[in-house]
């Protein structure tokens, strides 16, 4: 197993012949109503910002449901030949139809869904993702998510947070040129609050080989209320918790959620964003037959560690060694691949 990981590590490894007509992987990129961040997100996905692929290894496909304010066509000239646009009349209040549509008409071996298309990346996200699936063929390789800001949005908005204070924090960091700075004005979105090391709810970029995909049945359409309510955990949990599938978790990339007054993160009042958790949890409830819970997995580490992600290395490690320590417990035991030096 060792030698087989250090072919991986070297990029050895021989992979299954592929049929180059085909992208490996097709990124699915659901987008409502936010042009201006939806340009971000979609920039942030380009070969020209991606590090160590080409436009051969993946496709974009972006579905846009209809809105009053849809993408710009000028911006969708400018895209990548490996990026398509797709432009829904959806009725309902729910990307999950998109969702299915996008993955229904996706080439890739592996299908990895940005349910949010207000969620920036990281440079080295596809070439990582392409390594996940690398390592097993039942990979299920997932993104942490943050928050642009040093706060949760949805807490935020209420000290006055907005489009325009996001806007300045982004053109702080000299992004898109410096792309893993995007760590430097984030923190850890609400899903992934726990960190690195202990149970997440979610992945906003988490990509599943195709046969897995299709045995899950995809987003279950049952969740038809605005956002889609729980599905992206539903399908975070189902992808886990699938049958030998190895969960690898990309420590130092990340998606990064611009605010853009969304359904949970600081659109409306907090008494109205209340009502409607408390409706999401229980529609869960209705389709599950229990209350939500994390996925409890064993994930492998893999990537680079840039510098600007070691404080949440650090905030991720505390809670659990101080745990540890209380319950007098063995030392944390990592499963770390580490494919290359970290990165400055």
């Amino acid at each position: 197993m060792l030698g087989h990981l250090k072919k991986i590590i070297n990029g050895d490894i021989p992979t299954a012949p592929r049929d180059e007509a085909r992208p490996l992987v097709s990124f699915i990129v659901i987008v409502y109503d936010m042009p201006e961040q939806a340009e971000r997100t979609l920039q942030s996905l380009t070969p020209q910002y991606q590090e160590g692929v080409s436009e051969l290894d993946y496709e974009v496909i972006v579905v846009e449901n209809k809105s009053d304010s849809t993408l710009n066509p000028d911006f969708l000239r400018t895209l990548p030949d490996n990026f398509t646009y797709h432009l829904r009349h959806e009725r309902e209040p729910t990307p999950v139809n998109a969702i299915n549509h996008g993955a229904g008409i996706s080439r890739g071996q592996y299908v990895c869904v940005m349910i949010d298309g207000a969620r920036m990346v990281t440079p080295g996200v596809v070439r990582n993702v392409l390594r996940g699936h690398r390592l097993h063929d039942k990979a299920v390789v997932t993104v942490p998510g943050y928050h642009i800001g040093s706060e949760l949005q949805q807490d935020a908005v209420e000290h006055g947070y907005d489009i325009e204070q996001d806007r300045q924090l982004i053109r702080s960091i000299g992004w898109p040129l410096e792309g893993y700075r995007l760590f430097d004005i984030s923190c850890f979105s609400g899903s992934c609050a726990p960190g690195f090391f202990r149970p997440n709810s979610e992945s906003n970029c988490i990509s599943i080989p195709r046969d897995i995909w299709a045995a899950l049945g995809g987003m279950d359409i049952r969740f038809n209320i605005r956002g889609g309510g729980l599905v992206n955990l539903d399908l975070y949990k189902r992808a886990c918790e699938f049958p030998g599938v190895e969960h690898v978790v990309l420590l130092g990339e990340g998606t990064f959620h611009q605010f853009h007054g969304g359904v949970t993160t600081g659109g409306e009042a907090r008494s109205k964003r209340e009502e409607l958790m408390t409706e999401i949890k229980d529609q869960y409830e209705d389709i599950r037959g229990e209350a939500y819970a994390s996925p409890v997995s064993t994930p492998v580490f893999l990537g680079e560690l840039p510098d600007q992600a070691l404080r949440f290395v650090q905030a991720s490690t505390e809670p659990v060694l101080a745990q540890r320590s209380l319950l007098n417990e063995p030392e944390l035991n990592l499963s770390v691949i580490k494919t290359g030096s970290a990165r400055a």
